[in-house]
């Protein structure tokens, strides 16, 4: 069973006032974290996703693996790098049973919780394997290809989390606790650097 993971990192980081991606946490950016992360998921099948400052964050990727796909569409929102994503694939016939989307924005979301997941998805191939906010499911998410067509059809700054919520009969979780938190500012950078660097 092959999965495609799909590392979203085309914003432009309005709220943050720099280019995010490139953030540091102590010797890492936070798309590189991400990565790392991926990495430790599978050694192929790696995409990310870029937009804005698109030339300086991918010379900073430190793998050598990873394949980019450019979204020219991203100030339009989240939603145009899945289908950057998506429609990348089909383009080059790549036939993958399901995309495993990642945000480079989420550092401190651990390795155990992502591996937990991609072990439910395969032992339950057909569900969509989302993460359980408060109030929503969100990402991480893996989405089977069943629904590629669907995901097509998204639109806007929620990406997926709309499309997840609409197909929320259909949702596994893992039962592993994670820090979800997503950084989107300056002040929020602070903090979580402050957290893990004591």
């Amino acid at each position: 069973m092959s999965i495609a993971i799909l590392v979203l990192a085309a914003g432009k980081s309005t709220r943050m006032q720099s280019i995010k991606q490139l953030e540091k946490v102590g010797n890492k950016t936070l798309l590189n974290i991400t990565l790392e992360k991926a990495n430790q998921l599978q050694k192929s099948n790696i995409y990310c996703v870029l937009g804005a400052n698109a030339s300086l964050i991918k010379k900073s990727i430190v793998f050598h693996n990873i394949q980019t796909i450019s979204n020219d569409k991203y100030t339009k929102g989240l939603s145009t790098s899945i289908i950057a994503g998506l429609k990348y694939f089909e383009e080059h016939d790549l036939n993958f049973d399901a995309v495993f989307i990642l945000l480079a924005d989420q550092p401190a979301i651990d390795e155990e919780y992502l591996s937990s997941m991609k072990n439910l998805h395969l032992n339950n191939p057909s569900k969509i394997i989302a993460t359980q906010y408060k109030a929503h499911f969100g990402v991480p998410v893996i989405i089977p290809k069943t629904y590629f067509k669907s995901l097509l059809t998204i639109n806007g700054d929620k990406g997926a989390k709309s499309f997840i919520n609409e197909h929320k009969t259909e949702v596994l979780s893992s039962n592993l606790q994670t820090n979800n938190i997503d950084i989107d500012t300056q002040e929020e950078l602070k903090l979580y650097r402050k957290s893990i660097l004591k």
